[in-house]
């Protein structure tokens, strides 16, 4: 038997959930950076300012692991998610699944050129 569940095969206002595990994806790729910049400026600020502050800088490690949502690993995870969501979709054909490039929905809007 042949099957192919394409992402795009969500009924509308419906999100399709593309793999069985966590999404690190953020809305829009500015965001994500952000965040990433925030995590990467508050734990170099934490071992940067250890000799000026001693152990209370090491208080901004936390606050980095918010941004990241877990880690470092986690944020680049959500990094190749967030570029890219809607441009992959797995495709499952007699139990083996691949990563394929995305057709656009119908009714999505053409691109702009």
């Amino acid at each position: 038997m042949t099957t192919t569940s394409p992402v795009h095969d969500a009924p509308a206002g419906a999100v399709a959930q593309t793999s069985q595990g966590p999404d690190y994806a953020s809305k829009s790729l500015p965001r994500h950076l952000a965040r990433g910049a925030l995590g990467f400026g508050l734990l170099i600020g934490a071992v940067a300012l250890l000799p000026v502050t001693g152990p209370v800088s090491l208080l901004a490690a936390p606050a980095a692991l918010l941004a990241f949502r877990g880690c470092p690993t986690c944020w680049a995870v959500g990094l190749a998610q967030t570029i890219s969501r809607g441009r992959l979709e797995r495709q499952c054909v007699d139990g083996v699944c691949t990563l394929a490039k995305a057709h656009p929905h119908p009714a999505a809007p053409p691109p702009r050129a």
